[in-house]
């Protein structure tokens, strides 16, 4: 995504020079992972306790190779999440347009496909919970 919304706008740092488009894709990649940060704030919130923090710490390899490891169910939530995503890119963009607007444009496009993939894996998600746990097809039909 980085990568498309360099090819079509060219941003400038807040200073006036030219970024390079290496730096730009490395910052929307590092931008759209570290969005995910919120889920730990969110978990401690919801659990009063940092133990998704100090698993990732003792196993970091499943912070990439198996991420469902990290949360126990109910601990983020998917409306949480969603939500706590929606404040952060709005505060972010908007703060990152003070600076550079073709900055925060990037951010803006980089973060806006990442809710989208969050909401189309979520509902996806749902999707399967729903024909999975429903043992009659007339209650399949009317949650659809």
């Amino acid at each position: 995504m980085s990568l498309a919304v360099v090819a079509v706008l060219p941003p400038v740092s807040p200073f006036g020079y030219a970024v390079p488009a290496a730096a730009l894709v490395a910052y929307g990649t590092a931008i759209g992972v570290l969005i995910d940060l919120d889920h730990f704030l969110i978990a401690r919130l919801k659990t009063g306790g940092w133990d998704a923090v100090r698993f990732c710490l003792s196993n970091p390899a499943a912070a990439v190779a198996d991420q469902s490891r990290i949360f126990d169910r109910g601990d983020v939530g998917v409306l949480s999440r969603l939500l706590s995503h929606l404040v952060l890119i709005g505060l972010l963009v908007a703060l990152l347009a003070l600076a550079s607007v073709p900055l925060a444009v990037l951010t803006a496009a980089v973060l806006y496909v990442h809710l989208l993939t969050d909401v189309a894996w979520d509902a996806s998600r749902l999707d399967r919970q729903i024909e999975a746990s429903a043992d009659d097809e007339e209650l399949v039909q009317a949650l659809r």
